[in-house]
């Protein structure tokens, strides 16, 4: 992002951001950060993402309600999120379901892919099996490839690789509530080299689900499956090395390893380099 475009007292904030100079959380979020935000989407996921990872959850919040109510759907998914692990509010399964919906309603193939993989388990209310084969084929149709490999599994639970099936369980265990039993079976998978095993064990250390928090192993799992190519890792990288959040930051580092995601394709990966144009 140029730091002409920036607005008012944000413009210091995007002018060293552009130069390396400041990590992202230097500044409070104002309502003129909100202003740019809603009006250059892309930065404003890209910003509260950044927020989220260091644990500034009411900051993030902000960022992605107002990008929501204008009818953001990954806005409405990140929201989701919030609400479902209780990150700076009590958890509220019922709001992450209404809050998940939106976002599929709004275009979020994560949003659909997240409720077909938890409408499997009991984790939003009573299991819903025809409801979640719904929402993952409207992710798969939207070219979610994970979501494919989870409707396959369900339409089919002796179908696929050996590995393909180890996933769909390790997330059905997510749905469940069962982190712990997820994580062991995505340390299994990173055990035999899926890279997709690798991404989810580090997601888990990030978050604490079902490990203890760890930043800066989540940051070293991610290093690993994004030096195999792996699109979504690269993009959670950048941001770790742009925000300094589990590694020494690195922006210019950062910047190659968003430029390698979107590369791949991979929309937030896009957006975030767009925003930075």
């Amino acid at each position: 992002m140029h730091p002409l475009s920036c607005a008012s007292s944000l413009r210091v904030l995007c002018a060293t951001l552009t130069l390396g100079l400041l990590p992202l959380s230097a500044w409070a979020i104002t309502d003129d950060d909100i202003a740019e935000a809603v009006q250059k989407p892309s930065w404003g996921l890209y910003k509260g993402y950044a927020e989220f990872k260091m644990a500034h959850y009411a900051d993030a919040k902000r960022i992605w309600t107002a990008l929501a109510e204008r009818g953001n759907g990954e806005a409405w998914f990140n929201l989701g999120i919030l609400a479902e692990d209780g990150l700076g509010e009590p958890q509220n399964p019922h709001e992450a379901r209404r809050l998940y919906e939106n976002g599929a309603q709004a275009g979020s193939r994560n949003s659909a892919l997240r409720l077909g993989l938890l409408l499997q388990g009991g984790k939003l209310g009573q299991r819903d099996i025809d409801g979640a084969r719904h929402w993952l084929k409207v992710a798969a149709d939207a070219g979610d490839q994970e979501a494919a490999t989870h409707l396959a599994a369900l339409n089919d639970p002796q179908g696929g690789s050996i590995r393909d099936r180890e996933l769909a369980e390790a997330r059905r265990f997510e749905a469940e509530g069962r982190h712990a039993d997820a994580a062991a079976m995505y340390r299994k998978l990173a055990d035999f080299g899926d890279v997709r095993g690798v991404t989810r064990l580090a997601w888990a250390y990030e978050a604490g689900r079902g490990v203890q928090r760890n930043l800066a192993e989540a940051a070293r799992l991610f290093r690993v499956a994004a030096e195999q190519g792996e699109a979504e890792a690269q993009y959670a990288l950048s941001v770790m090395l742009d925000t300094g959040a589990g590694q020494t930051r690195n922006t210019d580092e950062a910047l190659r390893w968003l430029r390698a995601s979107a590369g791949q394709n991979y929309p937030p990966a896009v957006q975030a380099l767009q925003a930075r144009n």
